[in-house]
């Protein structure tokens, strides 16, 4: 599911909607994602009554709203946030005790909850500020079988939960999940999914939402995956679904009351006074379930971004965005971004010519625009350069920043004019060195490529022409915005290459110093040159200012500028190598 932080009521319909297409299906069980009620990451809503209260009553009614809808007979697993003392006075001084919470939906009532035992409080997950963890393991009687509930983190730990599974007899593991997308985390989730089951003993049934929320992107990859390691169905990534797998499972055996392996079990039964349902058997539905094909890394990053720039314009209400596209790689591949997430139609090109502008800049960001069917106009900007310039008397560097920023304000006057969301067109690699203009080409409401290399912009590139001309399709991106030497056209003859590194080796140590917080000698010892990686570390540290106003964007890396990294702007440490 792709569901919208806050949209409680439109969350709900959507899960009264799946319940439907699934009960008339036959379907025993229905899992639908972490925090599914309220969307994932709500973040400091989290810490309001108000917003808890509402999320709590809301999956009260969703369990009465299942049941008019004719869904009573089936089991719903939803995410929701819940609060179980209200009245509360933590240490922290704030009031209740909010909890990540799982509940199990049957017969219209909401049957059994299961609080998060595994609170993650790294990279982009802030959970330890505002949660409190579980300390029971839920179980449900469903048809004969024990089912046990657990919540995402849950799954990336060892022991917890997944060991109290096995202790407790539990014959199916449900794990909701609120998983965000980063490059190559499915080749992971499938051995840890398989370490899990292994653990449980039992299969786990791994549900992950699909979707995007601000700088999060949810790729789906759903799974189920028996106790041997055997794949019993796997979705595809970045597509909305409901998959159905028919599970020949382990009828439960005595019940086991107390604490197993330090944790209180608690057990429910959604089976009625008269036993309930006969136990599920095999091949009751005779459902063939999908198992997806993996698909390559860059398509994984390219439909990555698509879905992140679609779901952010959209859910924020907008239809149309502009973007100024100069006949460069970076703007060429964010209008192909923008066109396939929202249609060429709804993508608005403004060339913005100064007197540096190279006529091949101007054809070639037509050419773009004509590609994927964009509106395109043409706005000179010279004359406004050189009101600006004259009546201040700049020059050097302030008289190229100028030129950036009428086109920043040009940009934002066809938004406020018209609509439209602005799309700034930087990448990881300028942003990482301050190589952009503050209130010029850093302007812009979301910023598709934030989190992308240059090297991987160029790729992408590559990757989506070809793919238009396998599919017979004309290529979206112009070859010469490809090929040609990048270059920001500020002065005469200017290259990116005057004051940055080959973007190859920029990239590499971008991505020890930054994602993987590598330090000057640990960069030397990996063979890069120590006067570069000093250079470079230093132009990271002093940007870090500009990075705090830049548009939010799509996360793909292990870490990205943003809520992954946070430094301080005031910041008088500088890493050096030893012995100086």
């Amino acid at each position: 599911m792709d569901v919208t932080v806050g949209d409680l009521d439109g969350n709900c319909r959507a899960v009264v909607a799946h319940a439907v297409d699934a009960a008339a299906q036959g379907a025993h069980l229905l899992a639908v994602p972490e925090m599914a009620v309220t969307g994932y990451p709500p973040e400091d809503l989290v810490l309001r009554p108000s917003f808890r209260r509402a999320s709590a009553e809301r999956t009260e009614r969703l369990a009465a709203e299942l049941a008019d809808a004719g869904c009573g007979d089936l089991a719903v697993v939803v995410g929701y946030l819940d609060d179980d003392d209200p009245g509360a006075r933590r240490s922290d001084g704030r009031v209740g005790r909010p909890r990540n919470a799982a509940a199990l939906c049957s017969d219209g009532r909401l049957l059994a909850t299961y609080y998060k035992h595994h609170l993650p409080n790294y990279g982009v997950f802030d959970e330890d500020r505002y949660f409190v963890p579980g300390d029971r393991f839920t179980v449900v009687r469903l048809h004969g079988v024990d089912v046990a509930l657990t919540i995402c983190e849950d799954l990336w730990q060892d022991g917890g939960p997944f060991r109290v599974a096995r202790a407790a007899g539990a014959g199916l593991v449900v794990n909701i999940n609120g998983s965000p997308y980063e490059r190559n985390k499915d080749d992971v989730r499938l051995p840890l999914v398989q370490r899990r089951a292994a653990e449980a003993g039992c299969p786990v049934l791994y549900v992950n939402t699909c979707g995007a929320q601000d700088e999060l992107v949810f790729d789906g990859d759903s799974m189920v995956v028996a106790a041997d390691g055997t794949v019993a169905l796997r979705a595809p990534q970045f597509v909305e679904g409901l998959y159905l797998v028919d599970l020949d499972l382990a009828a439960a055996d005595a019940d086991v009351t107390g604490a197993v392996e330090g944790m209180r079990v608690k057990r429910h039964s959604a089976e009625g006074e008269g036993g309930g349902n006969p136990p599920v058997g095999p091949a009751a539905l005779a459902v063939k379930p999908p198992m997806a094909e993996r698909i390559s890394d860059l398509e994984e990053v390219w439909r990555a971004l698509v879905l992140g720039t679609r779901d952010y314009a959209v859910k924020n209400g907008f239809r149309t965005v502009v973007i100024a596209i100069s006949g460069g790689i970076d703007s060429a591949v964010v209008a192909a971004i923008a066109a396939d997430a929202l249609g060429g139609d709804n993508v608005h090109g403004v060339s913005m010519p100064s007197a540096y502008s190279s006529a091949h800049s101007r054809t070639d960001a037509a050419d773009l625009a004509e590609r994927i069917g964009a509106t395109y106009r043409e706005v000179p900007v010279a004359g406004m350069v050189d009101a600006f310039v004259g009546a201040l008397q700049l020059t050097g560097v302030a008289e190229e920043n100028v030129q950036a920023r009428v086109r920043g304000t040009t940009l934002m006057g066809l938004s406020n004019q018209s609509g439209h969301l602005v799309l700034a067109t930087g990448n990881k690699s300028e942003l990482a060195v301050g190589y952009s203009t503050i209130y010029g080409d850093a302007v812009g409401g979301f910023a598709p490529l934030k989190d992308v290399p240059k090297s991987t912009v160029w790729e992408l590139a590559r990757w989506r022409n070809e793919r238009a001309r396998r599919a017979g399709h004309r290529e979206p991106i112009p070859e010469n915005s490809i090929v040609k030497p990048p270059s920001a056209e500020l002065r005469p003859g200017q290259l990116d290459s005057d004051s940055l590194p080959d973007y190859a080796v920029l990239d590499a140590v971008i991505a020890g110093y930054v994602d993987r917080d590598l330090g000057l000698d640990e960069l030397v010892a990996e063979g890069h040159d120590p006067g570069l990686v000093e250079r470079v570390g230093r132009m990271i540290d002093a940007a870090e200012w500009k990075r705090r106003q830049y548009p939010p964007g799509p996360k793909i890396s292990l870490k990205a500028f943003g809520r992954d990294r946070r430094l301080p702007i005031t910041n008088r440490w500088r890493e050096r190598p030893t012995g100086d």
